[in-house]
């Protein structure tokens, strides 16, 4: 195929000059109303002659911006590319509204703060690369290239996504097992909304167990995913947010320790409680029996010995009015006197010299003290008798 990209500049001018005169000659045959017949074997050097003065930007003198469309996470450089077919001196990039860099074809730059541009390669004016620095959200948007002249101006997209921060609310969870289990991942500042999911254990959750809702402030979008499921071992639970141009998604982890069930003492409690009731009720009923018993045996003792006491008794009131007693101390009036130390069978005695006589009770089977008073003669005498 043929090419003019190699082709000396002397070269090129020859052809310029042909097909400005191919042209020239047509037109004047047009206005001389005279036809004008070229040769079969010229037409293959007139096409390459055209191609030729195509390439070289004589026919047409256009531009391409490159890429029409990037998207890139802040903080990171982004380069767009001009390429011109033709000849030009004054070439501006402008970020949204505002014209942020120049550059001539001679390779001068007019740079503005984070912006660069220079040619792609060396020496070579029909590239020209422009790069931004550090992007950021504030130059999302259009990025507009113009090159002075009939070139005009060409317009790409800049996308500037952001990510922000995640984390897992509560921090490690300890729970029964069987218990149900709910965790909430929240993530904030991120542009666009990002993608939340979660894992157990490195294995992928399936969605419908979890739910996410987003909002968006300030140009941020806040999401929160709550993630719910039967805890049943040990797990690693992680939350997981991320953007197209992220390299690796942001994550947030927490571990979910899982006890078992403690024994359920409710049913033996209840059969320990309701044997021991009914083992306390017996008791009470045994205990309540023998006080009675032993309380009517006790009425019945106490009621035989009264019996007991109250014949005893009456047999001794009856034995005393059935027999009599001699009364041994029973002195005749004229008698003054006993006989010292005279002991009769009725155990009478009377100590010598002395006027007292003891007489037994016949009774209580105590003795009886006689008292005689001795008095003068021509006095009466008096005898008592006190039982002792």
């Amino acid at each position: 195929m043929f090419s003019s990209a190699g082709r000396h500049p002397i070269e090129r001018d020859n052809l310029k000059e042909s097909y400005v005169f191919v042209l020239a000659s047509y037109s004047t045959a047009k206005d001389n109303d005279t036809s004008m017949t070229v040769p079969w074997k010229a037409w293959p050097d007139l096409l390459i002659i055209c191609v030729s003065l195509c390439a070289t930007g004589v026919v047409s003198q256009t531009f391409v911006l490159e890429p029409a469309s990037e998207t890139v996470l802040q903080g990171s450089n982004v380069t767009f590319s001009a390429t011109v077919m033709g000849e030009w001196q004054i070439m501006t990039w402008s970020i949204g509204e505002n014209q942020v860099l120049t550059i001539t074809d001679k390779g001068d730059v007019t740079p503005y703060k984070n912006y660069s541009a220079g040619f792609c390669s060396a020496g070579d004016s029909s590239c020209v690369a422009f790069t931004i620095h550090n992007v950021s959200r504030t130059e999302n948007g259009s990025v507009t290239c113009t090159v002075q002249g009939p070139f005009g101006s060409k317009t790409a997209d800049l996308y500037v996504q952001e990510a922000g921060t995640i984390s897992i609310t509560g921090g490690n969870m300890t729970v029964q097992a069987g218990q149900q289990v709910e965790f909430q991942c929240v993530t904030f500042g991120w542009y666009p909304t990002p993608a939340v999911s979660w894992t157990r254990d490195g294995e992928a959750v399936n969605s419908s167990l979890y739910n996410t809702t987003s909002t968006t402030e300030g140009g941020y979008s806040n999401s929160t995913s709550v993630l719910t499921f039967q805890a049943v071992r040990n797990t690693t639970v992680e939350c997981l947010a991320t953007v197209s141009e992220l390299p690796q998604p942001q994550s947030s982890s927490v571990f979910l320790v899982v006890v078992p069930i403690p024994p359920d003492w409710t049913v033996l409690i209840a059969v320990v409680v309701s044997i021991g009731g009914f083992a306390l009720l017996v008791l009470l009923i045994i205990g309540i029996i023998y006080c009675y018993r032993h309380r009517k045996e006790k009425q019945s003792s106490y009621q035989d010995e009264m019996s007991r006491r109250v014949r005893t008794q009456s047999e001794i009131s009856r034995a005393g009015q059935r027999e009599g007693q001699v009364n041994t101390g029973y002195v005749p009036e004229g008698q003054t006197s006993v006989a010292p130390s005279e002991i009769t069978d009725s155990g009478f005695s009377q100590a010598n010299g002395s006027s007292v006589l003891e007489m037994p009770d016949v009774l209580n089977g105590r003795q009886a003290v006689y008292y005689d008073d001795t008095v003068d003669p021509g006095f009466k005498k008096h005898r008592h008798v006190t039982i002792v």
